[in-house]
């Protein structure tokens, strides 16, 4: 009987032990947490040697977008999706100036990015060339922060062309445009998720000798953002932590929230519209759907030897491209989205106005 007491006492007080160990475990780590560094005030150029384990939830601006948004939406001048013209040249010369600049993503929302000069800032300018056609490109950094560009479209050396360019530098590269289909082109920059989530990125078509006709051609690249504020107040920059958590504030085609809804892209009863899709993430991919019709043609991923027909929904991977053509007969208002809903809800939707149909259209 002693020897039975003896061993309930070791047994109590090993488990008395080990419970205080565990609680000076969990105020130690408590202690550690309390002390991490928060986000950076200035996440534009975030020192990315430093971890940053901010402590989940984070803080979402999903939706909030100025008091007066309806007013804004409508005086906002949508980014251009139709298709450039080809140029009639054996070599097509592309340069792209990179500058430090703040956009509006959604109606009132403000965010700092590391983009393009122009008219086209986030994404950057659709580059059209034909199947065979030499690119030359420059890239010329007007930012503060070293910056690059590649192109999935070219197979060249990347250590080479796709080498980081200092401020107020430039470089230059050619590759032949050998493979059809439309391709994402993006800055690779280390942080690279970083680069991309700030707007460093657009799409390049490269059109095969012999296509279907097509009546209407519409470029758009879908893409996340991640705010550290609500980018009312005071424009936003990028939280890292949202980016690495995959939690987006936005999602849009062609950088802005809904822009297609309020200003929608057109085509005629009969048309042909054919519709060059990238998914620029930096990290999602997009599962693009047409409300109201089948697609009569998609070139899956990119690939442009064969097309599948009677396809409702594909998924375009990130850092990945296809291309879609619908013939839509009825005159009307025919969304077309990422059919993974949270992206609709976060702005992912547009409009493709068919004749002139009265009322509108929400989806």
């Amino acid at each position: 009987m002693l020897k039975v007491i003896s061993l309930v006492v070791i047994i109590a007080a090993t488990a008395v032990a080990a419970f205080g160990a565990f609680i000076f475990s969990l105020d130690a780590a408590s202690t550690a947490r309390s002390n991490e560094p928060g986000e950076a005030a200035t996440p534009a150029t975030p020192d990315h040697a430093t971890a940053h384990n901010t402590a989940l939830p984070l803080e979402s601006f999903a939706g909030m977008a100025a008091e007066n948004a309806e007013e804004l939406a409508k005086a906002h001048t949508a980014y251009d999706a139709r298709m450039p013209a080809l140029q009639d040249v054996d070599v097509v010369k592309v340069k792209m100036v990179m500058k430090d600049r703040t956009v509006e993503i959604a109606p009132g929302v403000k965010y700092n990015v590391w983009a393009f000069d122009g008219d086209s800032s986030a994404p950057g300018p659709i580059v059209h060339v034909r199947q065979g056609q030499t690119v030359e490109f420059t890239l010329v950094n007007g930012g503060s922060i070293p910056h690059s560009m590649d192109f999935h479209a070219a197979r060249i050396a990347p250590d080479k062309a796709f080498t980081d360019v200092k401020p107020g530098e430039s470089l230059t590269f050619r590759f032949k445009a050998n493979d059809p289909g439309v391709f994402m082109y993006h800055c690779g920059t280390k942080p690279a998720l970083a680069h991309i989530a700030n707007g460093m990125y657009g799409a390049i078509v490269v059109r095969p000798p012999e296509m279907p006709v097509a009546d209407n051609e519409y470029v758009l690249v879908a893409s996340e953002w991640y705010m550290n504020g609500d980018g009312i107040t005071e424009p936003a920059s990028l939280s890292m932590e949202k980016a690495r958590a995959m939690m987006p504030d936005w999602t849009t085609f062609n950088g802005y929230a809904n822009q297609y809804v309020t200003h929608p892209l057109t085509a005629k009863p009969g048309d042909t519209t054919r519709f060059w899709v990238v998914a620029a993430g930096p990290t999602l991919d997009t599962n693009f759907h047409v409300v109201g019709t089948i697609f009569d043609r998609a070139w899956v991923n990119g690939d442009m030897k064969r097309f599948q027909t009677g396809v409702q929904t594909v998924l375009v991977p990130s850092g990945g491209g296809a291309v879609f053509d619908v013939r839509i007969d009825e005159p009307g208002l025919y969304p077309f989205v990422s059919h993974a809903f949270a992206h609709v809800d976060l702005g992912q939707v547009g409009l493709l106005k068919v004749g002139n149909p009265k009322g509108t259209m929400t989806h």
